[in-house]
């Protein structure tokens, strides 16, 4: 496969409103990717502890709110243009060092299950599972200083490659690793600041535009990656 000048996708992005690692809002974040040719990008804001515990005080719709401040401000910027803005999420469990970007959910699923940071991975799945939820989770930038590959029973597929340029995610080995397992792989560009804008993502044929439609995408694996801002076959 090889899809040269179509439809580019984000897969991980984080916003300024709801990472606090963030350094874009979320309506300039859009913008951006709009003039670098991107056809759609997954808000993945950090869903963790530290987010949720500052404001304790909260009920959990409320928090939820917060939370979903970025999501929303880049839906808004979007507005009717083609240009898609879908929901996930980058979560860390509390008692796991690893990272999951999750794709699939939605805000009722958000709100009908709180603190899902509270879980652990096993217990994540066998929930979305029971509630017949069609979500993907993908280990993100899985050989990064401290974490390693989860239990591939548990997952979908990896981030094997990871555009941060602040971070070492070893991607040469979550690629190997993935190609050894079989598993679904993925690129992103992990954007917090200007200077990771486009740097992942992938190419597809078509434009999903719905996130059941992207979540189908993702699972047969018919796209190409994008590596340092290049198309790069898997």
């Amino acid at each position: 496969m090889f899809f040269l000048n179509r439809y580019k996708i984000e897969l991980h992005a984080h916003s300024s409103e709801s990472s606090r690692c963030g350094s874009v809002e979320a309506a300039e974040l859009v913008e951006k990717y709009i003039n670098a040719g991107y056809s759609a990008l997954v808000l993945t804001d950090h869903y963790y502890a530290r987010f949720f515990d500052k404001f304790s005080d909260l009920s959990w719709e409320k928090k939820l709110e917060k939370y979903l401040e970025g999501y929303k401000n880049a839906k808004e910027a979007a507005g009717d243009s083609e240009f898609k803005v879908f929901l996930g999420i980058e979560i860390k469990f509390s008692n796991d060092p690893n990272e999951y970007l999750i794709y699939g959910l939605n805000e009722e699923f958000l709100l009908k299950y709180p603190n899902l940071h509270h879980l652990n991975l096993e217990k994540f799945k066998n929930l979305a599972e029971t509630d017949e939820a069609e979500i993907l989770i993908f280990q993100a930038h899985p050989y990064r200083q401290g974490m390693a590959p989860a239990d591939i029973r548990l997952i979908d597929g990896l981030e094997v490659y990871n555009g941060n340029p602040r971070h070492n995610s070893n991607n040469d080995k979550a690629l190997n690793y993935a190609k050894k397992n079989n598993l679904k792989m993925i690129s992103g560009s992990d954007f917090h600041e200007y200077e990771d804008l486009a740097r992942g993502g992938i190419v597809s044929k078509e434009l999903p535009l719905k996130i059941n439609e992207l979540c189908n995408l993702l699972k047969t694996g018919n796209y190409n990656l994008i590596k340092a801002g290049k198309l790069n076959l898997k």
